[in-house]
């Protein structure tokens, strides 16, 4: 049977690193899941690889036509973005990996049903605002006031009663090494 792995986590536990580390890591083993959005592209970001960038006319259009497995919708400073996944029929026998929001995770499960693996990314919050300091830092443009928004909203989204809606959840430290973390990884993998 084929397992599709939501990567969650707050805003700054190394959801893409722990991604792009996997995807390294296990080859052709895992096919990646790219969501879509209509915000903009940040610095080092590419198109089809990191997010499919769309337009609120294109995301329309497949929302008209039912393309869409879960959508998130952020009122941010900037405005409103918008993070979606494209419907798409898992091949039987291959394995998938996205990072997506538990909110994102409860319509993959009731798109895929058992098929679906559940894998929250933790780190303290101390650290985690240090890592969004950092990145904004990197940006053209830093948006502190957003990075205040993202960082108090996951308090809320990730809430304990949240997290204990999720059948089975997985859950991986990324406060160690990346080989820590990949470690945890392949026991998850392996397992089922």
């Amino acid at each position: 049977m084929s397992r599709i792995f939501c990567i969650v986590g707050k805003s700054g536990a190394g959801k893409d690193t722990f991604y792009k580390a996997v995807l390294e890591r296990c080859g052709g083993a895992l096919t990646p899941i790219i969501p879509c959005t209509t915000r903009p592209m940040r610095e080092g970001e590419r198109n089809g690889e990191d997010y499919f960038f769309v337009t609120e006319a294109e995301l329309a259009a497949l929302e008209s036509r039912g393309q869409i497995i879960e959508k998130r919708e952020y009122h941010t400073v900037q405005g409103l973005w918008t993070y979606f996944t494209r419907r798409f029929s898992p091949m039987e026998g291959r394995d998938y990996i996205v990072i997506t929001t538990l909110v994102g995770a409860h319509s993959f499960i009731r798109a895929f049903g058992d098929m679906v693996r559940v894998v929250y990314l933790t780190l303290p919050d101390g650290q985690r605002l240090r890592r969004c300091m950092d990145r904004e830092e990197r940006q053209a443009k830093p948006d502190y006031a957003e990075l205040c928004r993202r960082f108090l909203a996951d308090e809320k989204d990730f809430a304990p009663e949240e997290l204990a809606g999720i059948p089975g959840l997985r859950t991986i430290r990324t406060d160690g090494t990346v080989e820590q973390s990949l470690g945890e990884w392949e026991r998850i993998f392996r397992e089922g």
